[in-house]
């Protein structure tokens, strides 16, 4: 109905020019370029613009948008006499109002509404989005164009087929893996950066885990041995790096295999309800400040560490199904053990790959397991030989209780 999507046309006009009132709020009267209730009716001219063009023609609306920016233009050169701000934010602005009031008109009043919204975000988070310019360092930049490059660019023009023995190589799921895997670390980095730089051990376990829990249980141990009054912190610290680990490999799980991520629920669930236990018990526990020290994580993202992951986790889906045919599920549990040495990401993804189709989900449970077993294991052994004896005993106990809480889980439930 003509009378809807010009009613939709006139609000988001003045869901824009709300915000842009409010910015110019302390300009006299007839400064500013465009205020709410010139946003207002250019939102209501792109409807009623939109209704010619469905009823005449669609140049009408061409011709129209093209006047607009026109005026728009001149009245913001006219305003630089006055004001040394030459940026065209409000004209951009004015332009965009007038096509959502349009696409609401066309019938797409959904679309133009959540333009609409993301239009006024964008607005009024300009302080926050200068400011995260400026802390942006070099070395992030180049990291967040090279995720761009393995997602945006390179992993649409990979093959999805299989090659190889058993078609078990297939280039487009490895690199979706790789790009999957680097963007969780990125994630990781910058919620460390943003909520976490310097704010204590406790927030670099919680966010520098995402990143890597095995570099968090380094640094901590290092701090531990340099520094062994706040025993307690470190623990806590590391263990809240640890229980992160657990709840990603649910979350990797399910995006490729529903069933997988159900079986792993009880057993994850109990070993990340035991870490995150501890975590608190230790810190109760600590009559210290947290240490201001941040987990040096390095930058989330380098070329040739993705391509290395690319390497071992092809190198792990030839093997498995080498093992498999060797060994059974045996080859299934060794391959696991293994790579939970160093990792479980690449274990995660090469099995909840194959759950289902060429792996039994309860085999493909366990062996996810065994890997988190073991790369807990390793942790362990890393806060023990590196921390101390204070820290050693916190975790040695700690990761005992995980490991034993988990084989409970699944002896229980499966």
């Amino acid at each position: 109905m003509p009378f809807y999507g010009l009613g939709v046309a006139l609000l988001l006009g003045l869901l824009i020019g709300l915000e842009r009132g409010w910015k110019d709020r302390e300009q006299a009267e007839g400064q500013r370029v465009a205020g709410i209730r010139t946003f207002a009716l250019i939102g209501l001219l792109g409807g009623v613009c939109g209704l010619l063009a469905q009823n005449l023609n669609a140049v009408v609306l061409a011709v129209a948008f093209v006047a607009l920016a026109v005026v728009l233009g001149w009245a913001h050169a006219v305003s630089q006499q006055h004001n040394t701000d030459v940026g065209i934010t409000g004209v951009i602005a004015g332009l965009l109002t007038f096509t959502f009031g349009a696409l609401a008109m066309l019938g797409e009043a959904a679309l133009a509404a959540t333009g609409a919204v993301i239009t006024v975000l964008l607005l009024g988070m300009k302080p926050t989005l200068h400011a995260w310019v400026r802390r942006l360092e070099k070395q992030e930049l180049h990291a967040t164009l090279k995720l761009l490059l393995i997602s945006v660019v390179i992993l649409p023009l990979l093959p999805n087929e299989g090659f190889g023995p058993w078609q078990a190589l297939n280039p487009y799921k490895i690199w979706w893996m790789v790009v999957l895997i680097a963007a969780i670390s990125f994630v990781g980095y910058f919620a460390t950066r943003i909520i976490g730089a310097r704010k204590g051990i406790m927030v670099t376990g919680l966010f520098a885990g995402l990143a890597s829990s095995t570099a968090v249980t380094l640094h901590l141990a290092r701090l531990a041995r340099h520094q062994p009054g706040p025993c307690n912190i470190y623990a806590a610290g590391i263990l809240l790096a640890w229980a992160t680990m657990f709840p990603r490999m649910l979350i990797v799980s399910s995006l490729f295999s529903q069933p997988l991520a159900l079986a792993l629920l009880v057993p994850a669930g109990v070993m990340t309800v035991v870490a995150y236990t501890g975590a608190w018990l230790f810190w109760r526990q600590s009559k210290h400040q947290a240490h201001s020290d941040q987990a040096r994580l390095s930058n989330p993202f380098e070329l040739k560490p993705a391509l290395i992951f690319a390497a071992l986790l092809a190198a792990i889906m030839l093997l498995s199904h080498v093992l498999r045919e060797q060994f059974g599920d045996t080859g299934t549990y060794l391959l696991a053990a293994a790579s939970g040495i160093a990792d479980v990401d690449a274990i995660t993804l090469s099995l909840a790959d194959m759950a289902g189709n060429d792996l039994r989900i309860e085999t493909a449970a366990l062996a996810l397991l065994i890997a988190a077993f073991m790369n807990t294991f390793v942790k362990t052994l890393l806060a023990i030989g590196i921390g101390g004896s204070q820290l050693g005993r916190r975790a040695g106990a700690a990761g005992m209780a995980i490991i034993i809480a988990g084989m409970a889980g699944w002896w229980l439930f499966h």
